[in-house]
């Protein structure tokens, strides 16, 4: 199955609901679908070895995606926010490309090429007459090629076969699932992962999508209000200053009385954030969904169900899955190993694997499952007596302090509860004596004030010694990507400086 039919199919069920705003403007499921195969003309006849996406999401997002797959191209959108000397190498491995791109090709040698503005591509596909064209309907063809964030290394080139987002939209969608009224407010960018399956899930429920291309959010409170959106994908960065942009303009939370859903993810969540999102907003519904590209999008949830059972309860153990990405999908297996690939039990932290027909694995044509299909996330975690799975972070974040491993999320996990502590990162740097130490990136919260000691003597109060830090620099805001994902070597760097 092609991921077009998913297109195809809403086009024909449901041709006039509106399936896109954008800048104020609506187009119907039937304009989308005419689009996106006259897209698949140009992609077909311009010679080129991959589609490239090198702006912000405007409705060129799932035309070019959806034409792309009709030609049976794979679609690769690029990150339109790295600098040259990142960006440069990029193009030269997607070389030659059909390239919809915003002001920013002038600098690149685009020979043999096709180069085109994203509002003249935009004016092509939308205007002219009906067309039709052959399908590719190899299941095994690339249909999406996504490079890593790289927030550290060289980004990686992610390969994701038909048969793998097929599998992901139909085991988690339910076709013609949403009601003529709902509407998705959609601020992700398109290179990443939740943007691609935000086009692909929306499409196949047949929901109208309200695009945001820059999050903004006083912005994203505006549309909620004015478009009626009804559920929203957010990262955590995102939903913080949406939460204080409502208490510093004295918003009241009734104003948006429409939203009946919000999913969460890309990176943790800190706990104290969702329980006052779940205050501030108590009938909405709250998902966190936790996925990699690698996975194509989401393999476990902490469902609406689960945080309204964790938010209040007396149960410890029941509180704490409040800090948890939930239980894996039904179609999807999680397990967390240890360093000698050995599966461990409950409680036990480790490195989490996973399988399922979702999983992809694979990297320029290279897969890294093993023998028995099992993709090594990289992340580290571990899995409580009733299977919700606790992230930890990464595993090349973990601090190996005298031959102790020491997880990261665990100081900051404490210090997260700590009235006084907006936010935190704690990372390794190097010691003589012990190997790596913990030193800590506090941001304190307005209003508060904390003490180097006091930190430290909070840590040792609650965890081992080995958890309090050497070094603690104190911040402004903590450096994240568009997407959510905590840049800890940026954090390194800055106790490196120091130490110059």
């Amino acid at each position: 199955m092609n991921i077009a039919l998913f297109l195809q199919m809403a086009a024909e069920a449901c041709p006039d609901r509106p399936a896109l705003t954008y800048d104020g403007k609506h187009y119907t499921y039937a304009q989308l679908f005419s689009a996106a195969k006259r897209a698949a003309l140009y992609f077909s006849t311009g010679n080129c070895k991959f589609v490239c996406l090198l702006d912000t999401s405007s409705p060129a997002t799932p035309i070019a995606l959806m034409g792309a797959a009709i030609a049976g191209i794979p679609y690769v959108p690029l990150n339109y926010r790295l600098s040259e000397e990142q960006f440069t190498p990029l193009l030269d491995r997607i070389s030659p490309a059909y390239l919809i791109s915003g002001p920013r090709n002038e600098t690149y040698d685009f020979d043999g090429w096709v180069v085109q503005d994203s509002a003249d591509f935009l004016s092509d596909v939308l205007n002219g007459e009906e067309v039709e064209v052959a399908w590719h309907e190899d299941p095994s063809a690339v249909a999406v090629q996504l490079f890593t964030s790289g927030t550290t290394g060289i980004p990686k080139a992610a390969l994701l076969r038909h048969e793998h987002l097929v599998s992901y939209i139909l085991g988690s969608v339910e076709f013609m699932g949403a009601l003529e009224d709902e509407a998705a407010l959609v601020s992700v960018p398109p290179y990443h992962i939740a943007g691609i399956s935000a086009a692909m899930s929306n499409i196949y429920a047949c929901r109208r999508v309200v695009q945001l291309p820059d999050f903004d959010a006083a912005e994203w409170l505006r549309l909620v209000a004015n478009e009626g959106v009804t559920s929203a994908f957010v990262v955590p960065t995102m939903l913080t200053r949406i939460i204080k942009e409502i208490d510093t303009a004295k918003l009241d939370p009734k104003t948006f009385s429409t939203l009946m859903s919000i999913a969460y993810g890309g990176g943790k969540m800190p706990v104290p954030v969702i329980e006052l999102a779940l205050k501030l907003f108590p009938g909405v519904n709250f998902t966190n969904a936790y996925g990699l590209t690698e996975t194509s999008s989401t393999i476990a949830l902490l469902d609406p169900d689960d945080h309204r059972a964790a938010v209040d309860h007396d149960d410890t153990a029941v509180h704490a899955r409040l800090g948890s990405v939930g239980k894996p999908l039904p179609s999807v297996e999680i397990e967390v190993r240890d360093e000698d690939g050995k599966q461990l039990g409950s409680f036990e932290p480790g490195e989490i694997y996973v399988r399922g027909p979702q999983v992809s694995g694979e990297y320029d044509g290279r897969s890294v499952l093993d023998a028995d299909g099992w993709f090594p996330t990289r992340d580290a975690g571990y899995l409580d007596d009733d299977g919700y799975l606790f992230l930890s972070g990464r595993a090349d974040d973990v601090i190996v302090r005298g031959g102790e491993n020491i997880s990261p999320g665990e100081i900051e996990d404490l210090l997260h509860q700590h009235s006084a502590i907006a936010d935190t990162a704690a990372v390794g740097i190097p010691s003589e004596e012990w190997g790596e130490v913990v030193a800590l990136t506090v941001v304190v919260a307005t209003g508060q004030s904390i003490t180097e000691d006091e930190i430290r003597s909070h840590i040792r109060e609650h965890l081992r010694s080995s958890r309090v830090p050497e070094a603690i620099h104190f911040t402004l805001e903590l450096p994240y990507n568009e997407t959510g994902k905590l840049l800890r070597r940026v954090v390194r760097d800055w106790f490196r400086h120091e130490e110059d």
